[in-house]
């Protein structure tokens, strides 16, 4: 007598996450001035690559896509969390999904994601 063989569970929910995931754009982003350069308050620190979260794929808990990401100096990344991004991008005067879409649009690594 054959006993059953064992089953195997199915997987629940997304294999994959749907967010684009590219270190070499992170990389390229940090190779960029601070996003509010030149503008009132002065650039302090290295460059970071700041996640846009406000209307992107992110979501509680998730990261956004590296393609919405914006190079700020760690004075600058700070005051995005510490201000919320609304907050933040009134008292610079700028679009950060603006910048994100541009910059994501001239990168050189766009092409290798989207292939």
């Amino acid at each position: 007598m054959n006993l059953p063989r064992r089953r195997k569970s199915p997987k629940l929910g997304v294999k994959e996450a749907p967010q684009i995931r590219c270190a070499s754009h992170l990389q390229w982003i940090r190779g960029h001035e601070c996003s509010v350069a030149d503008r009132r308050a002065p650039c302090d620190g290295p460059i970071e690559a700041a996640h846009v979260r406000t209307g992107t794929d992110g979501g509680m808990g998730v990261k956004p896509s590296d393609c919405w990401t914006i190079p700020l100096c760690s004075l600058h990344h700070a005051l995005q969390h510490t201000w919320g991004e609304e907050r933040f991008e009134k008292a610079h005067n700028i679009s950060m999904r603006f910048i994100a879409e541009r910059l994501w649009q001239a990168s050189p690594h766009r092409r290798k994601v989207e292939q």
